[in-house]
């Protein structure tokens, strides 16, 4: 994940960037949404959308007045970066096409299926001399502004408990529970703690589909931080919260309000108060945000995202829950 300080130029500099050409390949529920947040965005250029569904591609583009292309061929010779969102299994053999053709890529969450179709990824957006091809994996939860709010404070967390509970929809079906939610908060874990797992205890079902639908883990990192995840694809609600306990602070972040309420230890003379402490958060539209951040990584400017190397990590930690689960 590349971090900085400075943002990258001033307003006015920002405005004299040309406007970067993109593609979106795969127009399902994922796909649907970049194509209505890029053909908006002022600093993006929606050259045009590709699937393997034709007429699903036509009739988006229409509504999003861009164009649809017949090939992947000839959409990759229009654009300078692409967003892929196809179904997992497809990810590394269509990104890899796209990376070594010289195109930026951002490639929807899970990055892939096997950590070595996640290696060939990364393995391909190296060019070498400076010319690298930035490759971003799409975990949007990480610019939920709750998150980022949280995450600006810098401090170490004791504690970390997660429930991201959903309805179910017939939708990311090609992957479980696992790969297809939690994945989200695992990326986030990371990026709350950055140190090693030292152990996995897991548990997992199936209810609607063959894969795992229902997980509950425990993990314990290396520097002594353990984190519970609870995770659902079939609850009766939609729940997605994050707690987090600090040395003397407490915070419970609401992705879906954009909210972050909390309480803090404060001492007065000889007396010790817990205070009601809640953080501003500026709201917005994750996507948009990671889309932004896409763009201004391509242009060449310092910023914050997803890289590859974050999103094979959560990848990695992702597979090892589901072997964990498949041991009990």
């Amino acid at each position: 994940m590349v971090t900085a300080a400075d943002s990258g130029p001033a307003p006015d500099q920002q405005a004299r960037q040309p406007r970067l050409r993109l593609g979106v390949v795969g127009t399902g529920t994922m796909g649907r949404h970049h194509v209505r947040i890029l053909a908006a965005l002022p600093e993006a250029e929606l050259v045009g959308i590709y699937d393997q569904r034709p007429e699903q591609a036509a009739k988006l583009a229409v509504e999003h007045r861009t164009r649809s292309f017949g090939s992947l061929e000839e959409l990759t010779g229009q654009v300078e970066a692409v967003v892929l969102a196809v179904p997992t299994y497809a990810h590394s053999q269509i990104g890899c096409e796209l990376l070594r053709a010289g195109i930026h890529l951002l490639v929807e969450k899970p990055m892939a299926s096997t950590l070595e179709e996640a290696d060939r990824l990364m393995a391909a957006s190296v060019v070498g001399g400076g010319r690298d091809r930035v490759l971003a994996v799409g975990h949007v939860e990480f610019f939920n502004p709750a998150v980022q709010t949280l995450l600006r404070l810098g401090e170490a967390p004791r504690y970390i408990e997660i429930q991201r509970l959903s309805p179910f929809t017939p939708r990311s079906l090609d992957v479980d529970v696992i790969l297809d939610l939690m994945i989200h908060d695992l990326q986030l874990l990371h990026a709350l703690d950055a140190s090693p797992i030292k152990e996995v205890r897991a548990t997992g079902i199936d209810v609607l589909t063959q894969r795992i639908d229902i997980a509950s883990v425990r993990l314990e990192l290396a520097s002594g931080v353990v984190a519970t995840i609870n995770t659902s694809r079939v609850s009766a609600e939609a729940v997605r919260k994050l707690r987090v306990y600090l040395a003397s602070r407490y915070f419970s972040v609401d992705y879906r309000k954009q909210e972050i309420k909390g309480f803090g230890l404060r001492t007065e003379g000889e007396h010790r108060l817990i205070m009601p402490e809640t953080l501003e958060v500026h709201r917005c539209e994750p996507l948009r945000a990671e889309l932004e951040a896409f763009i201004a990584a391509c242009q060449g400017r310092e910023v914050s995202y997803v890289a590859g190397a974050d999103g094979r990590r959560a990848l990695e930690t992702a597979l090892t829950i589901r072997s964990a689960i498949s041991r009990v």
